[in-house]
């Protein structure tokens, strides 16, 4: 009976049960299906993204089903800091070369067109703005002679350099005829004496530099010769030669031959050349000239076309007597001697020099040769007027630091320094792996934004490039990469330039040597782990923000955690952000995110007016 009572007396409670646990089920159901039912914050961020307009860029974006929105719950912190724009007179802020802050600085050895970086106090946390009218640029090659006013609003070069046929104003357009100080009738003419005696055609030569560059019409002519020229030149009197160089989508950066040594590796340029670029080379014991020498590869060329070549034409031109001129010519045939450098060819206003391959190879007697191992400590370390050594040699006929494949097939082949064991940390077969994870992830990134690989996104940066895997998983003539090695990683980037690539080192916790709007696509691997604990990392995005294009694309790949907070921070700045789980899955703690800026523009005082 008992027992009877106590079953009957349990009757009552199993509907409830019942309907207990369907509730609960039906519960967990709802708050799985939340995140991806449209109102949840990532969707809503994918709404937002999806009203963006102009140049097609949003509506190109494809987020599949394996790369999941990840939700970030933060209900408990303080919502995410809004940054204002800033004033309209920082349209065109370089954080390290402003003129203002460089007429502090001594003028011997243009240590005040150096940069200059502001203290933590005078950096800005505003938004610098896109100036009015701003436009997509042209795509290529379109671009390389067409840029429009309204971006670059500066004529007085037209005016400076009109016989020079470097650039010229048309409506409401810039054009560049692609001439030059020594090459009036045109860059492709000028290369093609070049290439009579340099092996340009042939992949030899890959890797250029222009010292001094003007508006880079040489780079720019180099590119369709599938050559790629670093050019730079400082932020001086003559307004937005570098920013021109950018707009037209060429390579290039604000710098100078200054007393600092260039941010390049050792052996990094096949070619170098000096067009009326007006550096001193004689001066301070040949201190620039042994500069080029550094990252001059054994066996590259060097070109000088103008002063002191031909002076016995232009001498009165230059107003400077015979004399001098001559002395000067002479002193740097003895210094080019120095550094075992062979005279190649002189005619009209071009000489041309090709370094030795080893040291073998050429004789001189006692030089003072640099005696730091580490020729590669380059970031704020001053020139020496020492000459760096060759790598050693065992042959006669060896190319010292390695020979090189011609490209393209260098750009895959194991590098010398990987193949040698000079780079801590990778052999032949991480190097192979590392091919093959970018090319695996390109793929990713194209099917996320369809976009990659097009002209659209001409000028592309890679912050933290390690070994150009992802550069060169892109390599195409429609787009070029700046890989950045940032000064606190691997250095790694003597590799970057040993496969045909580009790039520069860099302390991220500064400004770049570059103006606002100057790159289509910013990406970024381990980035932000690497300087969490060095600096804010609102001032890494906000220099992001500031060279980034008005509707260029940022692409991150970070620990989820890191990611989260740049997350946040980007919610304040005009970014339409996605964060999406890994590639390989959601349990990889590696997130991507992947963002869009906005396109807004400057107005008059402290706001800012959107283009519909």
């Amino acid at each position: 009976m008992g027992s009877k009572q106590n079953s009957q007396g349990n009757i009552p409670r199993r509907p409830l049960s019942i309907f207990l646990i369907i509730g609960l089920c039906c519960f967990s159901y709802i708050m799985g299906a939340w995140p991806r039912s449209g109102f949840g914050k990532g969707d809503g961020i994918a709404l937002e993204i999806g009203k963006q307009t102009d140049c097609n860029i949003i509506s190109k974006l494809d987020f599949e089903p394996h790369h999941k929105v990840v939700k970030i719950s933060e209900p408990s912190l303080p919502k995410a800091r809004v940054f204002k724009p800033c004033d309209i007179r920082y349209t065109d802020y370089t954080p390290c070369q402003e003129q203002d802050r460089a007429m502090k600085f001594p003028r011997e050895n243009m240590i005040y067109r150096e940069r200059h970086c502001p203290p933590e106090k005078e950096k800005l946390q505003c938004l610098v703005p896109a100036p009015k009218g701003y436009m997509t640029p042209f795509p290529w090659p379109k671009g390389r002679d067409y840029v429009h006013y309204a971006n670059v609003p500066y004529k007085s070069l037209t005016v400076e350099k009109a016989v020079q046929n470097w650039v010229q104003f048309k409506g409401d357009v810039f054009k560049f005829p692609g001439g030059g100080t020594m090459f009036p009738q045109g860059a492709d003419a000028y290369i093609d004496e070049l290439a009579s005696v340099i092996p340009i055609a042939d992949g030899t030569v890959r890797t250029a530099l222009d010292t001094g560059c003007g508006v880079a019409s040489w780079g720019a002519y180099l590119l369709k010769r599938n050559v790629l020229a670093m050019s730079f030149a400082p932020r001086d009197n003559h307004e937005a030669q570098v920013q021109f160089a950018l707009e037209r989508g060429v390579p290039a950066v604000i710098g100078v031959l200054g007393s600092i040594r260039l941010p390049y590796p050792s052996r990094a340029f096949d070619m170098a050349q000096c067009s009326r670029c007006l550096i001193p080379w004689t001066s301070n014991n040949g201190l620039y000239l042994k500069e080029v020498d550094r990252v001059l590869r054994p066996g590259g060329y060097w070109i000088l076309s103008g002063p002191p070549i031909n002076w016995k034409t232009y001498y009165k031109t230059w107003q400077r007597s015979k004399k001098d001129l001559q002395a000067e010519q002479r002193q740097i045939e003895k210094l080019a001697e120095l550094l075992c450098w062979e005279k190649k060819y002189e005619k009209g206003d071009i000489a041309i020099w090709r370094k030795k391959v080893n040291a073998k190879s050429c004789q001189r007697n006692s030089v003072n040769v640099c005696k730091s191992k580490d020729v590669d400590d380059v970031w704020y370390k001053k020139m020496d007027t020492c000459i760096t050594p060759f790598p050693e040699v065992t042959g006669r006929d060896e190319v010292a630091g390695g020979k090189l494949k011609k490209f393209p097939a260098r750009l895959f082949a194991v590098p010398p320094l990987i193949a040698k064991g000079s780079v801590e940390g990778f052999t032949a077969e991480s190097y192979q792996e590392d091919n093959k994870l970018w090319k695996k992830r390109l793929i990713t990134y194209k099917r996320i934004n369809r976009l990659i690989g097009t002209t659209r996104y001409r000028n592309v940066m890679d912050m933290n490039t390690g070994l150009g895997g992802f550069a060169a998983a892109l390599e195409s003539q429609k787009s070029w990469v700046m890989n950045v090695v940032p000064t606190i990683a691997k250095n790694t980037l003597g590799v970057v330039y040993e496969r045909g690539l580009i790039g520069i080192y860099h302390d991220w916790c500064e400004g770049f040597s570059t103006y606002p709007r100057t790159y289509d696509l910013i990406h970024a691997s381990g980035v932000f782990s690497l300087y969490q604990n060095k600096c804010q990392l609102e001032y890494i995005l906000l220099e992001m923000d500031r060279i980034l294009r008005p509707e260029g694309t940022v692409i991150l790949r970070d620990e989820v955690d890191v990611m989260n907070k740049v997350k946040k921070i980007a919610g304040g700045m005009r970014w339409n952000t996605k964060l999406m789980d890994h590639e390989d899955g959601p349990l990889v703690p590696e997130k991507i995110l992947v963002a869009v800026k906005q396109y807004w523009v400057g107005s008059s005082g402290n706001s800012t007016s959107s283009d519909e």
